[in-house]
């Protein structure tokens, strides 16, 4: 790749000299045509580019797996033992498991590696002469970028303008203490990196200050760029319960291989031909042992962020999503997550003989026009459509001082001063005869309200140029207006939820505990007592330990309290999940179980300390995140139970055909074609199984009780001894009671019944204790369709002569379908009812994820 453009060491130059040499311009950055031309000049600015998912790489590492080398193995025993006819069916079944085994991993690993390009970090930059937010790999050597404090450098960069900048480099030099920066500094060529002031560095985080600076270095080419570019990217870490799927994999593996080898060597040694007892034990190997376990946990996993993600919650990392179903505890901030935001006029209280629409007119007066103040914009708001002619004359800003603004409106020949501010100074201001003790009760009630109160007054002047004393001294008080941040309509019915879920909420903010009280109130948290940053910083460890317990407010609180009380509330055995946006709540969001940051005005560092981002920072979205965290453990449970439910009925139906000295019930290629029929259902199918009803109804899981508990084992054992019984009741009823019953009509009967069966049970297996409501029993479209498709191939293995020779099928007689349908249903019936009746020792979740 070709170098990019570069300053000659832009820390020893001049910034114009800098600017010069990268064609850039200090006030209009650059134009997007030459933006477009860098970026595909020098390509993204990234530091290590994540290795690609390509189908050609998923597909290498499928065709070396194990299982499917077995499957090879015997396909080539086939073609030197039997019927190369055989062989060649045994082909054609690899190249379809092959398929849909790729189109599975391919999806999966998409959806993962999607997951990292879902927050992308943005950058404000001058495009043509304008402020454009960017997403931080577009940026090219040239553009100018507009720096605030709590952001992390993009790029490397030649500072041009700071005010108060100063910067955390330790990421990059060790040091510990933030860096004072200076753009007029022209410094040695040869200075050290640390000493360079008049540079940023990517990587490092900006901690206090504002400014401007041209990016001299992008990607690979950047200071940290070079140290990292050698180093692969880092692997997405397994979650817990990843490993413990991979830990209980390796037993059943063993159990499997076990079975594999045993139950052919038991029927040679019964009487049975060799040459068809060893092809059993290779398919019953490859049917049985659970290779698919891994694949479930990443699609539900992988699938549930990418919902997440439509719901506006960004999962940066996949143990997140399995997390966010076991939180027990919500600790959320109040501004806008449980807010808009947006400052309002929530209550007006006018003088006697004064309207609301004078009050309202008279503090739009107040305010200039074209003020970023959130309470200036508010009053605006409430007269924007006021009619009027009035033309600003002079105004006296707000100082520490006055604690007012005031602004002289003309119209006509009149001239009036009207003031807004805080209550005291008015009270100083007003005319003799104003009754302060009223205002003042009105105002102390407004305030217990959680609202901000401020006072308007208004004097008649002289045109004439006039001081503040003249303004101010004499107004008649007009009344008060009481503003506040107010929730978002959705933000009550989220908190009932979450409450109702058995998850405790809790705010922690940093705003006045009055102020927090109200909002508390108005979104229905519980009462209780407010206990503020100060109060923590008198309290004994046991004292901490109960405001932690107890406690539903926390106001004026720092970060490091944010950090304390997050470790405290672990310690007493709860999982957290905690919203932050600034710099210093990253050591907070970081020791969360599931730190949430905020997409839409969080700072870089708490997105990347978090693990999930909340674009539109609602409450209500984290919420929504957490009942899908249980949707998707519940779900992986489902598929779990179901997936080995079927490897227990299929090992038991092979064992027990052969200790009754009969042929195996299943011919080799048939266990190959069930397999594959019973991992595409398992992976694909509970995957997109929708929530239960109670799931927000229910208290949250306990992370230390085993995913593969006694409920769980009992709902696959139970599962798959109904399909076993009702398979090898038909394959009995024709080997014993059908006269001139032949071996392969047996095994075909019994084959059909087992896809029929495996079908039906799949459905009862999505619902509680096997029951699913008549209105949702075809409400998954997978299962549905994947039902479908076994009907389908029922029928084609015994009508169709081509299908007939590769399955080792025959016809049945007309009247056995009856048998067949009718067992398939009995089965899952039987899972139903039993599911019902065996209940002992359940779990209270185990109850909400169907297990009997």
């Amino acid at each position: 790749m070709t170098a990019e453009p570069k300053a000659a060491l832009p820390h020893a130059q001049d910034p114009g000299l800098t600017l010069r040499d990268l064609a850039a311009s200090p006030e209009r950055g650059l134009s997007e045509a030459a933006a477009r031309e860098r970026l595909a000049q020098f390509g993204p600015n990234v530091r290590v580019r994540p290795r690609q998912v390509t189908f050609l790489r998923v597909a290498l590492e499928e065709i070396t797996e194990p299982m499917i080398l077995l499957l090879l193995a015997v396909g080539m025993v086939y073609a030197l033992w039997g019927d190369p006819r055989d062989a060649l069916a045994i082909l054609g079944i690899i190249a379809a498991i092959l398929a849909i085994e790729l189109t599975i991993e391919f999806r999966a690993k998409k959806a993962v590696a999607a997951l990292g390009t879902l927050v992308p970090t943005r950058t404000t930059v001058l495009r043509g002469g304008q402020e454009t937010s960017i997403d931080t790999a577009d940026l090219v050597p040239g553009d100018v970028v507009l720096l605030r404090s709590g952001e992390r450098v993009p790029a490397d960069l030649r500072l041009l303008e700071g005010s108060s900048l100063a910067l955390d480099e330790s990421a990059l030099t060790g040091e510990s203490v933030p860096v004072e920066k200076d753009a007029h500094a022209v410094l040695p060529a040869d200075a050290p990196l640390a000493e360079r002031s008049n540079m940023l560095y990517a990587g490092t985080v900006i901690t206090r200050g504002s400014g401007r600076a041209v990016v001299v270095a992008t990607g690979t080419q950047t200071e940290i760029g070079r140290i990292t570019g050698l180093v692969d990217a880092a692997r997405e870490p397994k979650t817990p319960l990843q490993k413990a799927m991979k830990a209980l994999s390796g037993t059943l593996v063993k159990v499997a291989l076990a079975f594999s080898i045993g139950i052919p060597l038991l029927g040679v040694l019964l009487g049975q031909p060799v040459k068809p007892m060893l092809l059993t034990g290779m398919t019953l190997a490859f049917a049985t042992i659970p290779e698919e376990m891994p694949i479930i946990i990443t699609l539900v996993l992988g699938f549930g962020a990418l919902t997440l993600a439509r719901q506006r919650a960004l999962v940066k990392r996949l143990q997140a999503a399995e997390a966010l179903g076991a939180v027990t505890v919500l600790a959320t901030d109040k501004t806008g997550t449980l807010t808009q935001n947006v400052m309002t006029v929530r209550q007006l209280a006018p003088a006697s003989r004064v309207s609301e629409w004078e009050l309202r007119l008279a503090a739009g007066l107040a305010t200039e026009r074209g003020s970023d103040d959130p309470t200036d914009q508010a009053v605006l708001r409430e007269v924007e459509a006021q009619p009027g002619t009035w033309t600003p004359l002079r105004a006296f800003p707000f100082t520490a001082e006055t604690r007012a603004v005031t602004v002289v409106q003309r119209q006509g020949e009149v001239a009036v001063a009207y003031t807004k501010g805080a209550l005291e100074s008015l009270l100083n201001w007003a005319a003799p005869g104003t009754d302060r003790a009223h205002w003042q009760q009105t105002a102390g009630d407004m305030g217990a309200q959680g609202l901000r109160v401020l006072a308007v007054g208004r004097k008649p002047v002289d045109t004439q140029p006039l001081d503040h004393t003249g303004a101010t001294r004499g107004l008649t008080l007009l009344g008060l207006i009481g503003l506040s941040d107010p929730p978002r309509p959705e933000a009550g019915t989220a908190v009932q939820e979450a409450r109702e879920a058995g998850i405790r909420v809790i705010m922690i903010t940093g705003d006045h505990p009055v102020t927090a009280a109200a909002i508390a109130r108005e979104v229905g948290l519980p009462e209780s007592r407010v206990v503020t940053g100060a109060e923590l910083d008198t309290l004994t460890p046991q004292g901490w330990e109960d405001a932690a317990r107890i406690a539903t407010v926390f106001a004026r609180v720092t970060p490091e309290h944010k950090l304390r009380l997050v470790e405290r509330l672990q310690g007493q055995g709860e999982i957290v999940a905690m919203t932050g946006d600034g710099v210093n709540d990253a050591p907070a969001l970081k020791q969360a179980n599931v730190g949430v940051a905020m997409g839409g005005r969080g700072s870089d560092v708490a997105r990347e300390a978090a693990a999930v981002v909340l674009t539109d920072n609602n409450f209500a979205t984290l919420v929504s995140a957490v009942r899908e965290g249980r949707r998707l453990y519940d779900n992986l449970r489902k598929g779990t139970r179901y997936y080995l439910a079927i490897k227990v009925a299929l090992i038991l139906a092979a064992l027990v055909t052969v200790l009754l000295g009969l042929p195996v019930i299943f011919a080799p290629i048939q266990i190959i074609v069930l397999e594959l029929f019973m991992d595409v259902n398992a992976a694909l199918g509970f995957a997109t199984e929708k929530a239960e009803p109670d799931v927000m109804k229910r208290p949250p899981r306990d992370p230390q009780e085993p995913f593969l508990d006694a409920p769980l084992v009992r709902g696959l054992l139970l599962g798959g001894l109904c399909l076993f019984a009702v398979v090898l009741a038909n394959y009995l009823r024709v080997t014993f009671l059908v006269p001139g019953a032949t071996a392969a009509l047996a095994q075909t009967e019994a084959f059909l019944t087992w896809l029929l069966g495996h079908a039906t049970l799949a459905f009862v297996m999505r619902g509680e204790r096997g029951r699913v409501p008549l209105k949702n029993f075809f409400a998954n479209r997978v299962i549905t369709l994947w039902t479908l498709a076994v009907v389908v191939t029922c029928a084609l293995a015994v009508s169709v002569p081509g299908v007939q020779r590769v399955l080792k099928t025959v016809p049945i007689p007309s009247s056995d379908w009856a048998w067949v349908i009718g067992l398939a249903l009995l089965g899952a019936l039987a899972f139903s009812l039993l599911g019902i009746l065996i209940r002992p020792g359940r779990t209270a979740h185990a109850r909400a994820l169907g297990t009997p």
